[in-house]
């Protein structure tokens, strides 16, 4: 197996670690808690809540696609991207959706590469955005979760990673400035860095990027307060903004089945860090969980919109040859001129056989 099959299987087995761990722990009262509590008007509200920040990330993404030169129809990209979301709930890994889209745009608009970036970089934008307004909820808001996150990341261990990680892009930088005739390694980072200022930060881009990517967050914060809501959660929403962004940056780790995993492990310790029970934070997760499946199914809808044309225009067997009944008017028309004028020299040669032999026979009985 590759090691890219190997790294793989690691991310799922690390997943779904974390979830038996939880159940062993936590047991898994609060995962059925989590589905039982969730009725028709919660589903409609996920629905409404998808249909936004689906719409935005769509927007944001015609948005870096023009940016490079591509062009994308706000309609199709909130079609792909629905599709997308789909395709990464529902497989493993959570990124397999956001891959099909990129293949998918890349080779329909005649440059794979440049749409595997359009999407890798809109993808960057909105986690740009995450960390940014979680580094300052964290900052600004005081909760009891941030003494141990705090603790953390001015850890020497952190904060050296931090500073070797700088030098290293230092020296990268230095190194790409001095050096023209580069490698093609090298080359390849200096495309990336053009194209990620023309996708993003170019004068007519990044405000709706920045916009868009602030509507998709406020979504995402949106349905899990209303998740915290249906477990039962009665802090302020104020307290529990802080307990939602640690959860929707642990989303970002690519160690989930499907997106479960890392969330509903730090859901479960922010909300007992915070004295509100590590099962409430369990539940919350799980029910954030659900209905974030339940806003991607409108790309179920578009999946089987396109594939279904492809499946019933392909011939029941392979190799079969038309009949001649089914030919376009037009075609069968020319097919029949061209056998008629085929068969008048036939007609004719035949007509002077005919004409040589009778006049054989008669000198042979003359004779």
């Amino acid at each position: 197996m590759k090691r890219s099959g190997w790294v793989a299987w690691l991310r799922l087995l690390a997943g779904l670690g974390i979830l038996v761990a939880l159940v062993w722990h936590l047991g898994s009262q609060a995962f059925l808690d989590g589905l039982r509590r969730i009725d028709t008007a919660t589903l409609l509200a996920a629905l409404g809540i998808g249909l936004l920040t689906t719409v935005c990330s769509a927007w944001r993404w015609c948005l870096v696609a023009r940016g490079l030169g591509l062009r994308l129809p706000l309609g199709r990209a909130v079609a792909d991207y629905y599709r997308a979301l789909f395709l990464n709930a529902a497989l493993p890994g959570g990124v397999l959706g956001d891959v099909h889209r990129a293949v998918h745009h890349g080779r329909s608009s005649g440059d794979l590469g440049r749409g595997v970036r359009a999407v890798a970089l809109e993808r960057t934008a909105g986690q740009v955005v995450l960390l940014v307004t979680g580094a300052v909820v964290l900052l600004v808001r005081p909760s009891p979760v941030l003494a141990p996150v705090v603790r953390f990341l001015a850890s020497p261990a952190v904060a050296l990673s931090v500073a070797a990680a700088g030098l290293l892009v230092l020296a990268v930088a230095v190194r790409l400035r001095r050096r023209r005739g580069a490698s093609r390694g090298e080359r390849a980072l200096r495309t990336v860095v053009a194209e990620a200022r023309q996708g993003l930060l170019a004068h007519g881009v990044w405000p709706g990027v920045a916009l868009s990517s602030a509507a998709v967050l406020a979504g995402y914060l949106g349905m899990f307060v209303l998740a915290a809501r249906v477990a039962g959660a009665t802090a302020p929403t104020a307290e529990l903004v802080p307990l939602v962004v640690l959860a929707l940056l642990a989303m970002a780790l690519p160690l989930n089945v499907g997106g479960w995993g890392p969330r509903e492990g730090v859901a479960a310790w922010a909300f007992g860090a915070a004295g509100l029970g590590a099962a409430q934070g369990l539940t919350t997760a799980v029910i954030y969980g659900v209905l974030a499946f339940v806003a991607s199914l409108p790309g179920a809808a578009v999946l089987l919109a396109r594939v279904s044309p492809l499946s019933t225009a392909r011939p029941a067997t392979s190799g079969a040859v038309p009949l001649q009944a089914e030919r376009p008017p037009l075609a069968a028309a020319t097919g029949m001129i061209r056998q008629r004028a085929a068969e008048v020299p036939s007609a004719v040669a035949g007509g002077v056989r005919s004409q040589t032999s009778q006049a054989t026979a008669a000198r042979g009985d003359t004779s």
